[in-house]
């Protein structure tokens, strides 16, 4: 595997050279400073290229590569195509070939409406002290119901789900509710600002009458441009799966099952449409079994998040915490073995490219990081263990078959 490390560029509070002390080789960066839907050039694709890559005040390589960008964000007027769609899609397009000219060939985007990943709460203490994100769908329920009132909410929930969310709704004094809301609703670098919950329900509504099979559509629509443009130039996507995998605040989620990945992969064949291997939003669902997904699309695998994931006690059966890479309901032994098998195999037939870049990702917050104003889920000590966890699982691996303890 080629180690990978999110950076989110010169505001990360975390430098490239603690990066490249943690055993890193790849880089897995973004323009975060422009809006989503605008233009990234060749001036500024390069100049982040050399930042990564070259150190100017020791004037050598940093050893670093940037190995995938994460994100090239698509603008919700192509996910819905409305609006000044195609004007964004031809934006992207030029963007996929800017990058292809300065040799930044892996993109990983999602297409889930409105939102990236969403929590519930950013530190759910361990009894160790450390935080970890969590998910608990019963404050998902109180927030959409009766916090944020949604008109039609109450339809998209169980008897049991909106009596749970009901209950942890009345929990929470006004402060918690404040507090529940700045959580859903905190943005990611390059994709959405943080909302109002005014904002929120504005873009909402943009969804009205887009269902899973209309958005589905709408991807298909969106691949059938990129993807023969991406043959061309060697570039390859990587789809990010729903996080949590599952529709939410009435929005559809069309990449949670693998069904949903086989659907996709039958309507675009080509090997340029790929996945972005993230164990921890596939292990959301009790119902999805993670390493048989990775076994399954291991030739799609174009990079790849492992994390882990444990369920939560609540009365949805839906509710899940990060965990420790190597712990949860993950079996990341099992995935590591796709991950390696499937190198193994694009080394035998001559890939100009075997490795996968694999990062850690969702790091446990440790009281280490705890002023360093790190973003939610990107700690450095907790991902830089997380990180030591795969490498050693990897080297044990290939130990125990008797191959070399690392293989590039």
């Amino acid at each position: 595997m080629i180690p990978s490390w999110r950076w989110f560029g010169p505001k990360d509070p975390i430098s490239l050279r603690e990066i490249r002390q943690a055993g890193v080789t790849g880089i897995v960066t973004a323009l975060h400073h422009i809006p989503c839907g605008e233009l990234w050039t060749v001036e500024e694709i390069s100049a982040r290229k050399r930042l990564v890559e070259w150190d100017e005040q020791r004037n050598r390589p940093t050893g670093l590569c940037w190995s995938v960008t994460e994100s090239l964000p698509v603008h919700e007027s192509i996910k819905t195509r409305t609006g000044d769609w195609r004007r964004r899609m031809d934006i992207y397009l030029q963007s996929v070939r800017n990058l292809a000219a300065v040799g930044v060939t892996t993109i990983c985007y999602n297409f889930m409406p409105v939102l990236d990943w969403t929590r519930t709460d950013l530190e759910m203490e361990f009894a160790d002290g450390s935080s970890v994100l969590h998910c608990d769908w019963p404050s998902i329920v109180a927030f959409d119901v009766f916090i944020l009132r949604r008109p039609g909410a109450e339809g998209c929930y169980s008897a049991d789900e909106l009596s749970a969310g009901r209950r942890r709704f009345e929990q929470l004094d006004e402060a918690g509710r404040k507090h529940l809301s700045d959580t859903i609703l905190l943005g990611l670098p390059g994709t959405v600002d943080d909302l109002t919950p005014e904002q929120f329900l504005e873009m909402l509504a943009r969804y009205q009458g887009i269902d899973a099979e209309r958005l589905r559509g709408n991807l298909i629509a969106f691949l059938t441009e990129v993807v023969p443009l991406c043959d061309q130039l060697g570039m390859r996507m990587a789809i990010h799966p729903d996080d949590p995998p599952r529709d939410i605040f009435g929005l559809p989620r069309i990449l949670s099952t693998p069904d949903d990945v086989q659907r996709l992969i039958d309507a675009v064949p080509s090997r340029a449409n790929g996945l972005t291997l993230c164990t921890g939003s596939f292990g959301g669902r009790a119902d999805n079994n993670v390493a048989g997904i990775a076994e399954r699309f291991a030739d799609r695998v174009h990079f790849a998040h492992l994390r882990n994931v444990s369920a939560t006690p609540d009365d949805t059966g839906r509710s899940f915490c990060e965990s420790g890479h190597l712990e949860g309901r993950v079996d990341m032994a099992r995935v590591m073995s796709a991950v390696m098998a499937e190198e193994d195999r694009r080394r035998a037939a001559g890939m100009a490219e075997p490795g996968i870049p694999v990062r850690p990702d969702h790091g446990r917050l440790l009281d280490c990081d705890r002023q360093r104003g790190c973003y939610p889920g990107y700690s450095y000590a907790g991902r830089l263990l997380g990180l030591a966890e795969l490498r050693g699982l990897e080297a044990g691996l290939r130990a125990s078959r008797g191959g070399a303890a690392h293989a590039r």
